[in-house]
């Protein structure tokens, strides 16, 4: 059983040890979240030049794990992703095995974003082509974020009502919400909106 969170680690440094198209697609969704990447590889895919990442030619070492928040092992090796990836353990830093996803403590879902509302899908097991799938079905039922804007106008619009002001307005919203998604009734099955 896996911990499904969303992180805020906007800032904090992350290190990706291996420079082939794996390790490229990782620095770029480390990127994408705001953390500060350096890449260690003795060769790198071209493309890390036009990234923002401290590329560093050469093998990895131990002593690149200290201060990391998050590090990746995704080189070709298995010997090498696996000694970085029990290092990271052994050090308490959240580690992603790009070839065994099961040695490490952090996986990357497929995930999209669309006018606040984020969703990440994971299938639990080895198969990110499904998990692919089904971020993109999901994709395609995401309301637009002009709609996403003016239900959340309304919910604080109605949090400044008085009480029986609110509850009518913020039941009128999850009616809507609902029907938006064709689901049955306005219900109150998880509390407030």
């Amino acid at each position: 059983m896996s911990l499904a969170a969303f992180l805020n680690l906007r800032g904090e440094p992350a290190l990706v040890v291996g420079g082939g198209p794996v390790a490229l697609r990782r620095a770029r969704t480390l990127l994408d979240a705001g953390l500060r990447v350096t890449v260690v590889a003795p060769d790198l895919h071209p493309d890390f030049a036009a990234l923002p990442v401290c590329a560093e030619r050469r093998a990895y070492r131990p002593a690149d794990l200290e201060g990391v928040r998050v590090v990746v092992a995704a080189t070709d090796r298995h010997d090498v992703n696996d000694a970085v990836t029990g290092e990271a353990r052994a050090a308490g830093v959240l580690v992603n095995h790009a070839g065994d996803a099961e040695k490490g403590t952090l996986r990357f879902p497929a995930a999209l974003e669309r006018g606040g509302v984020r969703v990440a899908v994971s299938t639990g097991r080895e198969l990110p082509v499904l998990a692919q799938a089904l971020r993109e079905r999901i994709e395609s039922l995401l309301p637009e974020p002009g709609t996403v804007d003016a239900w959340a106008a309304r919910r604080e619009e109605a949090l400044g009502l008085p009480a029986a002001a609110r509850e009518g307005a913020m039941d009128a919203l999850r009616a809507d919400i609902r029907a938006a998604f064709g689901l049955p009734g306005a219900g109150r099955p998880g509390g407030a909106a």
